[in-house]
């Protein structure tokens, strides 16, 4: 089957260069990367909380802070040899709680809610309700949670899924990109909730071509 790339390796391989020297810095101090994958997901707290209130140009660099916590974490495990199973697994599930918490921030802001630790703040950007995109959120949390699910128990039968667009590091580039578009007076509000469809849209195709992936690597009997 055919791959689609989002954010091909050329670009990935960039960021990492860039990012590399904050990582040697944490390896040196003995920062356990276990210890960032932690900090990935308070990051991601932090801003579902911004979410909920609608600052949506905040939120969009706390998920970036995230982000390089999410990619550190990593790096440091390989520089400090402290690789494993259950860092692995541990980094993976914080990441599923972790898009909860910024999806479930955005669904809240639609739903019309008021801030949650100050009641009296008003709602940075939008105030009305808009049920059809809470559910556009939660179908973008369902197919993100579908397109992990997928590659785990596909890879618990023994076969490698990695195949489609919306994997973990492109669905968090779009959400920043639709939250710094949201931040935009008047219209931002408006490319936000286009990027949440694109996003709903994209991560249940991607799950959808996993399943066909791993089916016909079933059917040719090569997993």
């Amino acid at each position: 089957m055919a791959q689609f790339v989002f954010i091909n390796d050329r670009n990935r391989e960039r960021y990492l260069k860039i990012i590399a020297p904050a990582g040697k810095f944490l390896a040196r101090m003995g920062i356990h990367p276990n210890v960032l994958s932690f900090a990935g997901l308070v990051f991601s707290a932090l801003a579902g909380l911004l979410y909920s209130t609608g600052a949506f140009f905040w939120a969009a660099w706390v998920v970036v802070l995230a982000g390089v916590c999410d990619s550190l974490d990593g790096l440091i495990a390989r520089q400090t040899q402290k690789t494993s199973t259950f860092g692995a697994f541990f980094d993976s599930t914080l990441d599923r709680y972790g898009d909860m918490f910024l999806l479930l921030g955005l669904a809240y802001h639609f739903a019309g809610g008021i801030p949650f630790f100050f009641p009296g703040m008003p709602r940075v950007l939008g105030g009305e309700a808009s049920p059809w995109t809470v559910m556009v959120i939660f179908l973008a949390l369902t197919g993100s949670f579908m397109v992990s699910y997928a590659r785990a128990r596909a890879e618990g039968l023994g076969i490698p899924c990695k195949e489609g667009m919306m994997q973990r590091p492109e669905r968090i580039t779009l959400l920043i990109i639709g939250s710094l578009l949201g931040a935009i007076p008047q219209v931002g509000p408006w490319l936000l909730k286009f990027v949440l469809l694109l996003l709903a849209v994209s991560t249940n195709l991607t799950a959808v071509y996993r399943i066909i992936h791993v089916r016909n690597r079933i059917l040719k009997g090569n997993p």
